[in-house]
């Protein structure tokens, strides 16, 4: 992470470039306001040096995926106490329901004492078959467009002290 502090962290996984997609459309929409990072190249210091965070992932059998919980493990108690009070927000690109994923989320980030500032977006593409549930996945422009509001009202939240 460069020396420059975010308003706004994104931190994606994807494997299927769904949440990949809708990652970089945040970042859009959050402008010079917002980082955006892959979760296997977070460190504490990146989130430490941010404002708030943008958790976007896959749910991979009912969980989040395995990249993006291996950083919290790699980074929760490095941070741990430092970071209490950030605002933060989800994408979660979901095969059925995305539910569990959601929750697991929210109970790290309830660990951190995070606080939430935007309703859950949670994707289903109705991917039920090995083959759909791998093939690459084209996001709807109207989600892109969701999550690049998403980014910007984070973004403009943090620099404005709404959050």
């Amino acid at each position: 992470m460069s020396n420059k502090s975010a308003d706004l962290l994104i931190i994606w996984h994807s494997r299927t470039g769904a949440s990949e997609a809708m990652a970089r459309a945040a970042a859009e929409g959050a402008g010079e306001g917002g980082i955006l990072m892959r979760a296997r190249d977070i460190t504490a210091d990146a989130l430490l040096t941010a404002s708030s965070y943008l958790f976007v992932c896959p749910e991979n059998l009912a969980s989040i995926s395995g990249e993006m919980k291996e950083m919290f493990d790699v980074t929760y108690y490095d941070v741990l106490t430092r970071i209490e009070g950030r605002p933060y927000a989800t994408i979660i690109a979901a095969g059925s329901d995305g539910e569990s994923a959601q929750r697991q989320l929210d109970r790290i980030a309830k660990g951190w004492r995070l606080k939430r500032v935007a309703e859950p977006q949670i994707v289903n593409f109705a991917a039920q078959s090995a083959f759909e549930i791998w093939a690459k996945k084209d996001v709807p422009s109207q989600t892109l467009t969701d999550c690049k509001r998403l980014g910007e009202a984070l973004a403009e939240g943090v620099q404005q002290g709404i959050f």
